[in-house]
């Protein structure tokens, strides 16, 4: 008797396996694609250290 019923516990715990690792590997897929694409422009920052408290600067600009 549980050798009939083990076939389609064990189908299920594949079933459940197989998407659980689809999901995880699509969600990084998308991920990187958005990390990929997108592209957040320039913005207005400071170039020189700020002398005054608050004023940052972008640790390594791209523009």
């Amino acid at each position: 008797m549980t050798k009939a019923v083990a076939g389609p516990v064990r189908r299920g715990l594949l079933f459940w396996i197989v998407l659980a690792a689809a999901i995880f590997v699509g969600a990084n897929a998308h991920l990187l694609y958005v990390a990929v694409q997108s592209d957040p422009g320039c913005i207005p920052h400071l170039k020189e250290p700020g002398s005054a408290a608050g004023q940052y600067r972008a640790a390594k600009s791209s523009c």
